[in-house]
């Protein structure tokens, strides 16, 4: 008998949808992949020149569970660089990805019967690394009109003695949203009144902007020793396979997800790492460059998209995402008869009809909308809008 731990939480959307339009593809059909939160861009060349260098100086042994020291300095570099924050090498944890780094600190913080206030829309695994930990998600809906960004009261409401993390991303994964200097202001006046509560800050999406810079909450000194700041390689830097993350956060928290880390992995890959240091202080025109792209690529499928009626869509200030709002379609029959009652049953519709691959925004807590990735190429991104609008006109 498998253990009750399994029936807490459900396999990431994401990743099934993904699995799904593998197993067609295997059987030759066509799939245009927008659900996937990947960059298509390969990893700069200086980058790999160092892990290539790393191998052939036989870097090849374990590393300190935090992460190399060098590696350590250089996220305190970036993040004094790009964000005017101070960290000793010690308040940083360099994990197999951002999502262990979110997964040392929901273990390290979240006691059983502990309330986690999570904005919706949210990414995926947020709502499902607390239910493993035995939390309870507090799930806080904004909406298209608030620029699906929670307000100072809405905060208010829900935190409570019970509450003891903020889990949020900025920009955000899957809307776009991004908060600006003030509006996390405003959001630290309420967090003042709940000395007992973390703040999470998920920034891996730092790099990909569109307008508003970034700024991160762990900038206002007043909460800095209670932000935790999740960031990573995969994004900005296209190194979604090499798998290193970081957080950056008290010596306190830092200390206790080392803990946890040392029982599940240990260290990093020694070679993903050294990498790692290339990237973080290295040439940021490959970024700038990918950037650029994904800002282009948006403009184009927001163009695509609002030739489709009843289709509101918000412009995303940062991340690949468009997060339209596909109320006008749930409800209508399909050619073969069936209705599609939710957004879960609209994307299998879209994969099977159109053989686009999308994800459902009941994934990230919202059952109207539906996720499109733009990290993927102009052709397929024309290809696979052509494909969605012809679809929903086929719906009665």
């Amino acid at each position: 008998m498998l253990s009750s731990l399994l029936q807490r939480f459900q396999e990431p959307e994401t990743l099934r949808m993904a699995k799904l339009g593998r197993a067609l593809r295997a059987q030759g059909v066509d799939v245009v992949d927008l659900s996937l939160g990947e960059p298509d861009f390969n990893t700069p060349d200086h980058i790999k020149k160092a892990a290539h260098e790393a191998i052939d100086a036989d870097f090849s042994h374990y590393t300190p569970v935090p992460g190399i020291l060098a590696l350590r300095e250089a996220v305190c570099e970036k993040l004094k660089r790009d964000n005017a924050l101070e960290y000793h090498p010690d308040q940083i944890v360099v994990s197999t990805g951002a999502k262990q780094c979110i997964a040392n600190l929901v273990l390290a913080v979240v006691d059983v019967g502990d309330e986690v206030v999570i904005p919706t829309p949210y990414w995926v695994t947020y709502s499902e690394i607390v239910k493993l930990a035995g939390g309870k998600p507090a799930l806080v809906p904004t909406t298209l009109s608030s620029g699906f960004k929670i307000t100072p009261e809405q905060l208010r409401q829900h935190l409570n003695e019970k509450t003891r993390l903020f889990m949020f991303s900025s920009p955000c994964n899957p809307t776009g949203a991004v908060y600006t200097k003030e509006e996390l202001e405003a959001l630290a006046l309420v967090f003042h009144d709940f000395p007992n509560v973390y703040i999470m800050s998920d920034e891996i999406y730092e790099y990909i902007h569109f307008g508003k810079p970034h700024a991160s909450i762990a900038s206002i000194n007043a909460l800095k020793d209670r932000v935790v700041v999740i960031n990573g390689l995969s994004k900005g830097y296209a190194m979604t396979g090499w798998r290193v993350g970081y957080m950056a956060a008290s010596h306190e928290i830092a200390k206790a997800c080392e803990k946890i880390q040392g029982q599940f992995t240990s260290a990093t890959n020694a070679i993903a790492q050294k990498a790692a240091v290339a990237a973080l202080l290295g040439d940021m025109r490959p970024t700038e460059m990918m950037r650029q792209a994904f800002a282009q690529r948006k403009e184009i499928m927001l163009s695509l998209l609002r030739t489709i009626p009843g289709v509101p869509c918000a412009e995303p200030d940062g991340a690949f995402y468009l997060f339209p709002d596909m109320q006008s379609y749930l409800g209508k029959k399909t050619p073969a008869g069936d209705h599609l009652t939710d957004a879960t049953a609209l994307c299998m519709y879209l994969l099977h009809e159109a053989h686009v691959s999308t994800v459902s925004g009941t994934a990230f807590g919202d059952s109207s909308c539906i996720r499109l990735s733009f990290a993927n190429s102009t052709e397929n991104i024309e290809k696979g809008m052509a494909r969605i609008q012809a679809a929903l006109e086929k719906l009665s």
